[in-house]
């Protein structure tokens, strides 16, 4: 009697054993091989940046100014697209095509593209010596990224304003700048095929 009293309290032992490493393992935050399996969804800003981001690459093309005729139709421009900071950061370069990088000669603005929070942040480096924040958002056919002007850090008397980006194919993509000149708005148009 005595041997099946001890056999039935250790089976009872390991039945609540059992149950409490259980409840435990509920209770654990999930494994790093659990977490893997769960794919988050990318938000708006996310895919906004992924497709920015297929620009990568050498573009050259001309320049459009309406407001400006003497501007358009002049050298090509030359814009540089590099993917950096472990693909956090997208550097944009523009300068006229076949101009050296000197900045004390040639207008060289750099503008940075990135995701901050749920926004999709552009922020241009101007030759007017401010810095631009603008946020933007894709279009539902997924071409066209537009960014809207947000603040800006530097004199308000210059400064980019509004930009535009269009995908026309993965070899072909068109930009549009407006830059505010005092309360006049320019608008630049730049068609950009990728340098071969």
């Amino acid at each position: 009697m005595k041997y099946l009293r001890l056999m039935l309290s250790v089976v009872v032992l390991m039945s609540l054993s059992t149950v409490a490493f259980a409840q435990a393992d509920a209770q654990k935050p999930p494994s790093d091989a659990q977490k893997s399996s769960v794919v988050p969804v990318p938000s708006a800003a996310q895919k906004s940046f992924a497709t920015m981001k297929t620009l990568a690459g050498e573009w050259e093309g001309p320049v459009t100014v309406p407001e400006m005729p003497d501007m358009s139709g002049g050298k090509p421009m030359h814009l540089s697209l590099r993917v950096t900071s472990r693909g956090n950061a997208l550097v944009h370069e523009f300068q006229e095509a076949g101009t050296p990088l000197d900045a004390t000669k040639y207008d060289h603005p750099v503008t940075m593209l990135y995701v901050d929070g749920d926004q999709l942040t552009l922020v241009h480096y101007c030759d007017a010596g401010n810095r631009p924040r603008m946020t933007g958002k894709m279009s539902p056919d997924g071409k066209t990224v537009e960014f809207e002007f947000v603040d800006i850090s530097g004199s308000t008397e210059y400064h980019m304003h509004h930009a535009v980006f269009t995908i026309i194919d993965a070899n072909h993509h068109t930009e549009d700048w407006t830059f505010m000149m005092k309360d006049k708005p320019i608008h630049a148009h730049f068609d950009l095929q990728r340098a071969k």
